[in-house]
């Protein structure tokens, strides 16, 4: 499963950032004149394993490959995908295993595999070496990007399992409550191929929450739509189907498996409307509703929420009276937990660009008098606010990270503990370099297995001035 390509919805982008599960890395580089190597074939040895759900090998002549469906110590004849004479790496698919990996299992999915679909990057691995993959590019990006090994990062370097997810090989976890369908000519739904627009179709997502394969959208006709994004909030039974037309695409008659509501978004504007039902759904996390709408952002894995919000205020120690930032707070996850335990005399100011997601961080956060929120980037609205102290700061920033400015502008709030979340850890890993060029370390590292089957991984870093005693 893959989410939508950039560059579309544009409306919805500023809410949705973190969730680019589709982002595309640089084309590989060519010289001048060069001949395409695609479907070419290399028998390798494989190396370790790199950040982007592939390992690393090297073709004969040294060419640098890229190389999904394998695992670290395997020999696999690999195929070219992407990639000409010249070109600094190829890209490539296993096609062939000569020497399997102890790692190896058969992939559970029947659509996982060389040329299949594209959201899943590690089917054919154990979970648990699912997970040590994972701590190893975590490892790796933090000693390339910020000069930190994991005990310098409070990191004991393992990556934990969400509640519930530690499961046997073969078998799958059903977290996906957000799943974007691509739809094909004649109006079929499936899911994308790797670093394709082409459309894999399916009977149904291993991984997708009960709620949303309850919906049937394999099953539809959407002529006229080019997605369908299907959402099975966590805490209640709110489903919603987002639409997004083909270009002059007529919307189909909506008739699921079960009771939905319907948006859709403007093929012009990128903007979100109602067709029927309600405009958002009910979301449930550290003992509060928060209402999301029009098909923003919202943590994909059921326990995602939870988990991260515990992360969060077990590193931070919120005390009573604290001045607290919430960046990038979308619809007021952490802004909420952390007003519920500053109290009364503390206050919270959020900052948050989408504007349905200011809208709706201020009606789920209308009980804390205390609380702002406001809109628009944090490099530009942050040094506007004022604020030259503060006590707490949380910051879950998009997948490209919060930035040099940024960082090098929360270094002088003096906050007590700073609480960074973020989906990427090459991301992650710069803007620890740039807080330690401001001052303060990584007291504590957490890493979250989030998305099983999947790259992506999900980190909690706490952070305080240097010279603080851990």
């Amino acid at each position: 499963m893959q989410a939508e390509p950039k560059n579309k919805q544009v409306g919805r982008e500023q809410e949705r950032e973190r969730e680019r599960e589709r982002e595309r890395p640089a084309q590989p580089e060519a010289s001048t004149g060069a001949q395409s190597l695609v479907g070419e074939e290399y028998e390798v040895e494989v190396g370790p394993v790199a950040h982007g759900g592939h390992c690393i090998a090297r073709t004969a002549e040294g060419q640098v490959l890229f190389v999904r469906h394998t695992l670290p110590g395997e020999r696999v004849v690999a195929r070219v995908t992407e990639g000409e004479t010249g070109a600094r790496f190829l890209r490539a698919d296993a096609v062939r295993v000569l020497e399997a990996s102890k790692d190896r299992i058969e992939a559970p999915c029947p659509y996982a595999g060389p040329g299949r679909c594209g959201g899943c990057d590690w089917q054919h691995a154990k979970p648990g070496a699912q997970r040590r993959f994972k701590g190893e590019v975590i490892a790796e990006q933090l000693k390339r990007l910020a000069g930190l090994t994991p005990e310098e990062a409070g990191w004991d370097g393992t990556v934990m399992p969400a509640e519930g997810d530690k499961l046997p090989a073969g078998e799958v976890s059903q977290w996906r409550t957000r799943v974007q369908y691509a739809v094909d000519a004649e109006g079929r739904a499936g899911l994308r191929r790797h670093r394709s627009h082409e459309v894999e179709h399916i009977d149904h997502c291993m991984i997708a929450a009960p709620g949303v394969t309850e919906l049937g959208i394999e099953r539809r006709d959407w002529t006229g739509m080019e997605t369908v994004e299907a959402i099975a909030a966590t805490g209640s039974q709110d489903r919603q189907v987002v639409l997004t037309p083909r270009p002059g695409g007529r919307l189909p008659l909506v008739e699921l498996d079960k009771p939905v509501s319907v948006l859709r978004v403007d093929e012009k504007t990128g903007g979100v409307h109602r067709v029927h039902g309600r405009p958002f759904v009910r979301e449930r996390a550290d003992g509060r509703t928060h209402r999301v709408g029009g098909g923003g952002f919202w943590q994909v894995h059921p326990k995602a929420a939870d988990t991260l919000v515990t992360a969060v205020m077990q590193g931070l120690l919120p005390r009573k009276g604290d001045m607290a930032l919430d960046l990038y707070c979308g619809v007021g996850l952490f802004a909420g937990a952390l007003a519920d335990r500053i109290g009364e005399k503390g206050a919270v100011l959020g900052i948050e660009s989408g504007k349905r997601a200011v809208e709706d961080a201020r009606h789920n956060l209308a009980d804390f008098p205390r609380v702002r929120i406001e809109q628009g980037k944090v490099d530009s609205v942050l040094p506007r606010t004022g604020i030259t102290e503060v006590d707490l700061i949380v910051l879950d920033p998009p997948r490209a990270g919060a930035g040099r400015a940024t960082v090098t502008h929360l270094t002088t709030l003096a906050a007590r503990r700073i609480a960074y979340v973020a989906c990427d850890p090459a991301a992650l890993a710069r803007d620890l370099g740039y807080f330690r060029e401001g001052g303060y370390r990584v007291r504590m590292l957490r890493a979250f297995d989030l998305f099983p089957m999947t790259h992506h991984v999900e980190c909690v870093a706490i952070l305080e001035p240097v010279g603080k005693g851990r």
